[in-house]
């Protein structure tokens, strides 16, 4: 049975998830996780793009991208009771899609290992 995925929305969200110091950064993204203290079973995941990646129109396509990626990745590979953070990188929008789904499944095993 896949976990189900939960969107985090809020400010206090994000900065929770980036107040923990977890991350693991490759070409594609970083990725930011937080173990959640509600004892829920959902994978928060959120998405930003910062003004540095370029036009609205760059930083919509590095976040669908992402998007993408974390569906794809996160219901198999991702730990329950989980919040994830993904930042878009200059190279998000361009690189090849299969290797920022590699980068997303090193990410998620990488930060479940930093302690």
């Amino acid at each position: 049975m896949p976990i189900a995925l939960e969107r985090l929305k809020t400010r206090s969200q994000f900065l929770a998830v980036a107040a923990t110091r977890r991350k693991w950064a490759s070409a594609g993204l970083v990725l930011q996780a937080r173990p959640r203290a509600d004892g829920t079973a959902h994978i928060g995941i959120g998405f930003t793009a910062t003004k540095k990646i370029g036009s609205a129109v760059v930083r919509n396509r590095a976040r669908r991208r992402l998007k993408e990626a974390a569906r794809l990745t996160l219901a198999g590979k991702g730990t329950a009771g989980w919040d994830y953070v993904a930042v878009a990188r200059a190279a998000t929008p361009d690189i090849p899609f299969a290797h920022l789904l590699a980068d997303f499944e090193a990410a998620i095993a990488r930060v479940a290992r930093t302690p």
